[in-house]
């Protein structure tokens, strides 16, 4: 199983959601950067549950440096941190051993590793890792911030309600009011309704999925490169390791498909300044797999969460007859709503491996 990424940057994850602890190893950072700990930890704390829109399963979510800093100073070494779980309830998965979730990957973890497998929290398939990602992500965003670039991240629809996108063509300002917003919506109606989407889930035992889109701005022309090596390539294997991810589109995405060439080219001018620009960026800020100087911009599927209190039909793997589950536990109602940061640290590891290259 690989819990590696990464060409320049390295990044492994580690753990389960019911072992003492998950975390992350980072290979290849440059030496000599003062980390902002306390961003980090606020970053960290985006991710984190509360509310009645999330579960109720409660972590401090404080990283322990184990190597990598010398004074609060990279200095070379891997940079590895762990995150202690110590809000578990392994109970509350005693029967997934023999009955899956639907929708979840308690099924394939059997066939692939049998009776051996972790069903604690779906072990390491679980989102708890994105905890760690999360850390990664927040010193990433830092080393970005350096090189005049940001990330930034919001809840675009959930069943239907829908807030607005970003603008393609100049999303700054936009990145400035998802980080200020405690829901991570630009506009506060589309929050609400999407809140309701998600609280009326919950109450009728269900879940719901969602899209997230994020940006990047401040991208250099020139980055990545062709085929196996473009941006889209670089980016997909890090994003689809955000676990409920089913689908990631970049520009216009699936709605290209619709358009006529006319439509969906990008006119190409000069701004005042002499930089090669594009009037719509339908392309999304990646040509050919190269950045284009444009703004950086890409949503991802979120499937609704596979754990619902609801009764699903199911198989029982030690009778070998059919069976009904209904799944107990803490539980996100919509697991899209805690993945914008996680999605922005994704964005930032990749981005920070692919700026490596130069």
């Amino acid at each position: 199983m690989s819990c590696d990424y990464g060409k320049n940057i390295r990044v492994t994850l580690f753990g389960q959601s019911h072992a003492p602890a998950v975390g992350i190893v980072l290979d290849g950072l440059p030496a000599g950067v003062r980390l902002d700990m306390e961003a980090i930890q606020a970053f960290m704390d985006r991710r984190a549950p509360g509310g009645s829109l999330t579960t109720a399963r409660r972590e401090a979510d404080r990283p322990e440096i184990l190597s990598g800093l010398a004074d609060g100073v990279t200095c070379g070494a891997p940079l590895c941190a762990v995150i202690r779980n110590t809000d578990t309830r392994p109970g509350d998965y005693a029967r997934l051993a023999a009955c899956p979730r639907p929708g979840h990957a308690d099924y394939t973890a059997w066939v692939k590793f049998g009776s051996a497998r972790d069903v604690r929290g779906g072990g390491q398939f679980s989102a708890r890792l994105t905890a760690p990602l999360c850390f990664g992500g927040a010193v990433a965003l830092q080393l970005l911030a350096a090189r005049g670039i940001r990330v930034g991240a919001h809840l675009l629809a959930v069943h239907g309600a829908r807030d607005i996108p970003f603008d393609p063509v100049d999303p700054s300002a936009q990145l400035d009011a998802a980080a200020r917003s405690a829901f991570p919506a630009l506009d506060a109606a589309a929050g609400k309704a999407m809140a309701d989407e998600i609280a009326a889930a919950r109450a009728a035992g269900d879940s719901v999925g969602g899209l997230v889109e994020c940006a990047a701005v401040g991208l250099p022309a020139g980055l990545g490169d062709a085929l196996f090596g473009g941006i889209e390539s670089r980016l997909s294997p890090i994003l689809f390791a955000i676990p409920a991810v089913k689908g990631v589109e970049f520009g216009a995405g699936f709605e290209s498909a619709e358009l006529y060439g006319s439509q969906n080219n990008d006119p190409f001018y000069y701004d005042s300044t002499g930089t090669v620009k594009t009037r719509a960026n339908r392309h999304g800020g990646i040509l050919g797999g190269i950045s284009s100087g444009m703004p950086l911009v890409f949503r991802l599927a979120f499937k609704p969460t596979p754990s619902i209190a609801r009764p699903q039909q199911t198989v029982n793997l030690e009778t070998g007859q059919n069976d009904t589950l209904t799944v107990v536990g803490r539980h996100d109602p919509c697991v899209a709503l805690r993945a914008v940061p996680c999605v922005e640290a994704a964005a930032a590891l990749g981005l920070l491996d692919l700026l490596a290259d130069r």
